[in-house]
């Protein structure tokens, strides 16, 4: 079932003091918003009963047009604006061709999984927006009814693929919780990842770095800026940010908690698909991957000379669709010793720039497991020939056994799932003998969303632990709406407190079940979805087996 509703109608005549009555004064000049529903979102077991009382800011510029002599620059400086801006419409996404590989599948408008490839900047779950550079842009939902009120604040960064419009991400759900939700653009392939020797020169003369080639991070890095400095004037504390994200999302979240560059200004982290250990190869490919600055380099001087240019200025001068044409796996982020301070197994040793805590967690279906299942007994014996030496292959073949190709599809997909659990607890047991002080929480995500046959898979319980699922046409069913309930409410409580078990803003029956931090003594992980509470990470074969494995790879 699904509830009927529209979002970001003009403000309709309710009698509640709502801040879309409100104009807005920012630091760069006067916003006023519209209310997020023009109907009730709430479904036969839940409700969203100030669902009136929710505004929401679209499309609100947080920094300058990044095309002509801003491209490859960080983000300049917005111009002020003196007329009151009507932020009714969300902004223009950016441009860029996005590649995800085996472990990211974004969404139609239905909701369901798509194939490896998407365009960014073009209409996502629910969206229809225009692309161009000057698409640093922000949405803000809040149902506070007072600039003065200092709730907590929630940073989204979406995944690969996605922008700011998509109702996937749309923030009104978790503001009728009590928080300011915020999401944004930034830029993307090679507008958002180029480096190039000539950049490199700019950047020295420029900020006083021999670096280029993180342009989308600088863009997340400056969000959390703009909204520690903005955000108390739409009910917000900016002394309680937390930044969170999926995937390239959680990339994002990920670099916000390490970098010297954010220093103090975040309170939380929350990481979803989502933190490796280091020495699990798959930590070298996932969302904390990066490039070394050589790399880098190369990848950018191929670029240019793929356009027959010689100078940095020249492909300024191109187009944007001129640029967007050109497709390459070979952008992301720059170990720049900058924006990116310490190689990753270095970053885990020394603590983060932000001692603050963090959640972090998979899903069941990534990662190498996945659905449909389609593998014999002879294949399943020649992957992992191919993944493990012959002592370990065997080894790996006696923990997860298959007698017949429906064992064979299941023993790949669970040890694929074991891993996932293992390598994100021996990252937290890292992280705690670390000189952090600060708690981690570790979670699996496990239940398949309704109308699709590919499982719990990457990103599917974005819809849930934002509260939104009003936004998209899935057939959600009962269950859906209360595991929603439970899972945005242990989101909303670690915003809020940064414990996920306290905060009082899970409103259904009963209480959440005890989440507890990660200690070194008990090798579990918190289960999300088809059931709540403690299940183990692995057998102790297992266990043992996967712990040892990662210790003969090396570290990332």
């Amino acid at each position: 079932m699904k509830a009927t509703f529209s979002l970001g109608a003009f403000a309709p005549a309710f009698a509640f003091a709502a801040l879309y009555d409100q104009v807005i004064d920012t630091a760069y000049g006067p916003v006023q918003g519209i209310a997020a529903f023009d109907s009730d979102p709430s479904s036969n077991v839940t409700t969203i009963s100030n669902w009136k009382e929710v505004t929401v800011w679209k499309g609100i510029p947080f920094a300058a047009d990044t095309s002509g002599a801003n491209r490859w620059r960080p983000p300049q400086k917005r111009e002020a604006w003196n007329e009151t801006l009507v932020a009714s419409e969300f902004g223009d996404t950016c441009p860029g061709k996005a590649s995800f590989g085996n472990f990211a599948k974004r969404q139609t408008s239905s909701g369901f999984p798509t194939g490896d490839n998407a365009t960014v900047g073009g209409a996502g779950q629910g969206s229809s927006t225009n692309s161009s550079e000057d698409c640093l842009n922000l949405n803000i939902w809040s149902s506070a009814n007072s600039t003065k009120e200092k709730r907590p604040v929630m940073i989204w960064s979406y995944p690969a693929g996605g922008s700011a419009a998509d109702a996937l991400f749309d923030g009104a759900g978790m503001a009728a919780k009590g928080l300011v939700f915020v999401n944004y653009n930034y830029r993307n392939a090679a507008f958002g990842w180029l480096a190039h020797p000539q950049l490199n020169e700019e950047m020295m003369k420029e900020v006083g770095q021999n670096v280029s080639g993180n342009w989308a991070m600088l863009d997340q890095f400056a969000v959390v800026k703009w909204v520690y400095e903005n955000i108390e004037a739409f009910g917000g504390d900016p002394e309680q940010i937390t930044v969170a994200g999926q995937s390239a999302g959680s990339a994002a979240s990920y670099h916000m908690l390490n970098s010297p560059l954010t220093k103090g200004l975040i309170k939380g982290a929350i990481i979803e698909s989502g933190i490796r250990y280091p020495r699990d190869p798959l930590a070298a490919s996932l969302a904390e991957n990066y490039r070394n600055m050589s790399t880098a380099l190369a990848t950018g001087e191929t670029l240019m000379e793929s356009y027959n240019a010689t100078t940095i200025e020249e492909l300024r001068m191109l187009s944007m669709d001129e640029l967007n044409e050109y497709s390459s796996n070979d952008f992301g982020a720059v170990l720049d010793y900058w924006a990116i301070p310490h190689k990753y197994l270095q970053t885990m040793l020394n603590g983060p720039a932000n001692d603050v805590p963090v959640l972090t967690g998979n899903t069941k279906d990534e990662s190498g497991a996945e659905l449909p299942i389609n593998i014999t007994v002879s294949k399943y014996k020649e992957d992992l020939d191919e993944l493990y030496t012959d002592e370990f292959a065997k080894r790996f073949l006696g923990a997860f056994p298959a007698a017949n190709d429906t064992e064979a599809g299941m023993s790949q997909n669970a040890m694929y799932s074991a891993r996932s659990r293992v390598g994100t607890w021996l990252y937290a047991n890292a992280w705690i003998a670390s000189p952090t002080k600060s708690p981690i929480y570790q979670y699996f995500w496990d239940h398949a969303p309704p109308g699709q046959d590919q499982g719990a898979y990457h990103e599917s319980e974005i819809n849930y632990v934002l509260n939104n699922l009003y936004g998209t046409d899935k057939e959600w069913q009962d269950e859906d709406y209360l595991i929603a309930q439970k899972m945005s409410g242990y989101w909303a409580n670690f915003v809020k407190t940064h414990n996920p078990n306290e905060g009082g803003m899970y409103d259904g029956e009963g209480e959440l079940v005890q989440w507890d931090e990660s200690t070194p003594d008990k090798h579990v992980t918190m289960q999300m979805g088809d059931g709540f509470g403690n299940m183990p990470l692995a057998t102790k074969e297992q266990f043992k087996l996967i712990s040892e494995w990662f210790s003969t790879q090396p570290a990332f």
